[in-house]
């Protein structure tokens, strides 16, 4: 049922979504054996712009108790939804036991891939020994002010360097990979840096695609008092504090 699924903007909908609609868009590479995974928690304002990028594409919509019609509109748009307990972790182990396929990408719902992670996901699953590795997108914003380039420039380094690409870039992983590193923690956060760090930064392969995530929780908190929040928050996780207390502050 999941593979016969597919995500559309119903050319019925109003011009504005049409003219919205590239050319890879209308005319996407076929990817067989992908199914796309997104937990969702009160989404509905992100999520059109989401799933507008996976069209004919198998998704999941792992649901942690929206209030906001977030499901309602998933299911509207071609997603099969679930209910999961409330977490990223939960959310995302709770759809990859759903989802279909041999290949799993998972996506936050406030991130739209960009032009080209078709062709830069098929180039990567046909490549000899994928299935041991994992990959992920190159990290964007939906804004080109120069805090925003800072801040991405600041990810590239953290991905080159330590080998830490955060969960708004994606994550594609074979099903069997996934299992064998014991799938996604139950964690309120850093569930992403915790399969990350279990899969070793050798294992890991940066598309050459863009993973462009909302700024609006920077804007809304200031981008330096968000981007510092950030990082206090990943060195309390390494230094062993509880995720659960983490998530507190970074609520």
């Amino acid at each position: 049922m999941l593979g016969s699924l597919s995500v559309r903007l119903d050319s019925g909908r109003g011009g504005a979504a049409k003219s919205r609609t590239s050319p890879e868009q209308r005319n996407p590479v076929p990817l067989r054996d992908l199914a796309i995974v997104i937990p969702t928690l009160n989404a509905a304002r992100n999520l059109p712009g989401t799933l507008a990028a996976l069209q004919e594409m198998p998704v999941v919509v792992a649901d942690g108790g929206s209030t906001d019609g977030t499901p309602e509109l998933a299911r509207r748009l071609g997603a099969i939804v679930i209910a999961a307990p409330r977490g990223r972790g939960p959310q995302l182990a709770a759809g990859a036991a759903v989802a279909d396929a041999s290949w799993l990408l998972f996506l936050h719902a406030d991130t739209r891939l960009g032009e080209g992670w078709r062709e830069a996901v098929a180039g990567f699953v046909a490549t000899p020994g994928a299935a041991h590795r994992a990959a992920h997108f190159r990290f964007a914003l939906d804004e080109p002010s120069a805090a925003a380039r800072r801040l991405t420039r600041a990810v590239a380094w953290r991905c080159r360097v330590l080998g830490l690409p955060y969960g708004d870039q994606g994550l594609l992983i074979h099903r069997d990979l996934y299992a064998a590193l014991g799938g996604f923690p139950p964690l309120p956060l850093f569930e992403d840096v915790a399969l990350v760090r279990a899969l070793g930064r050798r294992r890991l392969v940066a598309l050459p695609a863009e993973a462009v995530t909302s700024a609006a929780r920077w804007r809304r908190d200031g981008w330096l008092f968000r981007s510092a929040r950030n990082l206090l928050c990943l060195t309390l996780y390494f230094a062993g504090l509880p995720p659960r207390l983490i998530a507190r502050l970074y609520a």
